[in-house]
């Protein structure tokens, strides 16, 4: 059986990298395309969209992934439920609270949706061994780093970290973050009760770093990309297994058997 996609974001970065793996894959079919700057330009045989409901109007697509931007993802999110269609989503911005929308979303019209902050194997990985480091070490810190162009802080990845690691313990500290004396914000942002820092300088193209530490020792954990091309497969795999639940679930572990 085909699987029929439709690919918003299908002009940046990642979504031509997806573009010519979903077209190369005998299993996956993209029936539509959006990308507001390349409408009218074509992928394969499909014609690209300026907008998502133009794509969905096209044909009945089993599966939407998102990679455009912070600021419509979650409107694309309601537009492609609404419309029966299980979604996954590469974009990242969106919160907790967003995410508790789309579960109710995704519920409701009875499909699934696929969330991962980073699709990398790698990042997977930095998820998984951090949550064992964090059942071990009572203190720790994220650093996300990304290039200056990039519009979100902080990070996806370093959001699902986060949360993550909420799932198993909160960090502690001698001097709580609320009792800093000189300038708070140097601290970072209080995320799940774990101190997040974004660092945005050109030559980056996505990192995150997890550091533990308790007395007299420390361990840092971290996951970097240097090109969009590993996003391609978790995202594919997410996009083939998407139909198996109903609601949101996050994080690409699971899929891994991590």
């Amino acid at each position: 059986m085909t699987l029929k996609l439709c690919l918003a974001g299908a002009t940046g970065h990642v979504g031509q990298e997806l573009a010519k793996a979903i077209l190369a894959a005998p299993d996956l079919e993209l029936v539509s395309a959006v990308g507001r700057r390349g409408a009218g330009m074509c992928i394969g045989q499909v014609s690209v969209d300026a907008t998502l409901a133009a794509a969905l109007a096209r044909g009945k697509a089993d599966v939407v992934i998102d990679y455009t931007h912070p600021d419509v993802v979650k409107r694309h999110v309601q537009e492609a439920v609404t419309a029966g269609c299980h979604v996954v989503i590469g974009t990242s911005g969106l919160s907790d609270a967003d995410y508790g929308h789309i579960d109710s979303w995704a519920r409701a019209a009875g499909v699934g949706v696929f969330a991962a902050g980073n699709f990398s194997v790698t990042a997977a990985l930095l998820q998984h061994f951090a949550a064992i480091a964090a059942k071990q070490m009572g203190y720790w810190e994220i650093l996300d780093y990304a290039n200056d162009a990039k519009p979100d802080a902080p990070s996806g990845t370093a959001r699902e970290l986060a949360y993550v690691l909420a799932q198993v313990a909160k960090p502690t500290w001698a001097v709580p973050v609320a009792r800093s004396k000189g300038m708070q914000q140097a601290r970072g942002a209080t995320l799940n009760g774990s101190q997040l820092h974004s660092v945005r300088v050109p030559g980056y193209y996505s990192a995150v770093q997890a550091i533990f530490g308790d007395v007299g020792e420390r361990v840092e954990l971290r996951h970097e990309s240097t090109s969009y091309a590993p996003y391609v497969a978790g995202t594919l795999l997410a996009a083939r297994n998407v139909h198996t639940f109903t609601g949101l679930k996050r994080g690409l572990g699971p899929l891994l058997m991590l």
